[in-house]
């Protein structure tokens, strides 16, 4: 397993593999023959960006079964989805900025991220593993009472595209999670959602192939495989952890509108 992550340290961004509390600094292209530097940067020494830059995260909607049974949804035959906008980008660490605008309640949502490696269009299931760079943790946050706030258009991209509202990282595995992993949120260390990847109605392969024939991913592309039962809402302070076995944990602060700006 590998494990890949962005970074700043002193002024200059890079890359490399997570090695115990260091990171084996690359030059290159992380998605494309990166080559080992022989430098190494001591973990606590930098500051975690984004794991990748995608030109793109698709969300998923309504694709876990336990969700799909309680809510009484038809399980879908094709993904219900939708785009974050890049200015959502949030990488672990970083706080979630509160809207600048009274939007209600923000809530979060512990998923599963995939990362695209190479450009992918109308690619079939067999196919689509190979364009599947690595796995993330993603909290696919959003305004929920912006969601159906105007009965006659239903505001996806503006309820989950708000500013820092696109967490994912802190790093992307090359290896899928083990079979019976689960997808772990926990608020100020209490936890709220637990599920099982495996309850995934239309599965990672799958996912990759039928979106490619909708719209073109490109490398670092993120999708957000979807979430289950537990979403409630965030308060200000309020500290959002993502776990999942083989990747890590994703950590960022729900902060008051005069937060920080989230890094690139």
């Amino acid at each position: 397993m590998t494990l890949w992550l962005r970074y700043s340290h002193q002024g200059r961004t890079g890359f490399g593999t997570l090695d115990d509390d260091h990171v084996a600094v690359h030059d290159g292209s992380m998605l494309d023959a990166p080559r080992p530097t022989g430098q190494r940067l001591p973990l606590a020494a930098v500051q975690l960006l984004t794991p990748c830059e995608p030109r793109q995260m698709v969300g998923l909607w309504n694709n876990y079964g336990q969700l799909a049974e309680k809510m009484g949804y038809a399980r879908p035959e094709a993904p219900l989805w939708f785009l974050k906008s890049p200015s959502s980008f949030n990488p672990s660490g970083a706080p979630i900025p509160a809207p600048r605008v009274d939007v209600g309640k923000v809530v979060y949502e512990g998923e599963l991220g995939v990362v695209i490696g190479r450009r992918t269009a109308g690619v079939s299931e067999a196919e689509a593993a190979a364009h599947i760079f690595g796995y993330t943790c993603v909290n696919d946050v959003t305004a929920i009472d912006l969601l159906q706030a105007d009965p006659s258009f239903p505001q996806w991209a503006r309820a989950k595209g708000l500013d820092g509202f696109g967490c994912f990282g802190p790093v992307i595995s090359t290896t899928p999670p083990p079979p019976d992993a689960e997808v772990v949120v926990a608020l100020n260390g209490r936890e709220r959602q637990r599920y099982p990847i495996a309850d995934m109605l239309i599965p990672p392969a799958r996912l990759v192939s039928l979106l490619s024939r909708e719209l073109t991913l490109l490398p670092g592309d993120v999708i957000a495989c979807g979430t289950s039962l537990g979403v409630l809402p965030m308060r200000p302070g309020t500290t959002v952890t993502v776990t999942i076995a083989g990747i890590g944990t994703l950590a960022n602060v729900y902060a008051p509108a005069d937060a920080a700006a989230p890094a690139a």
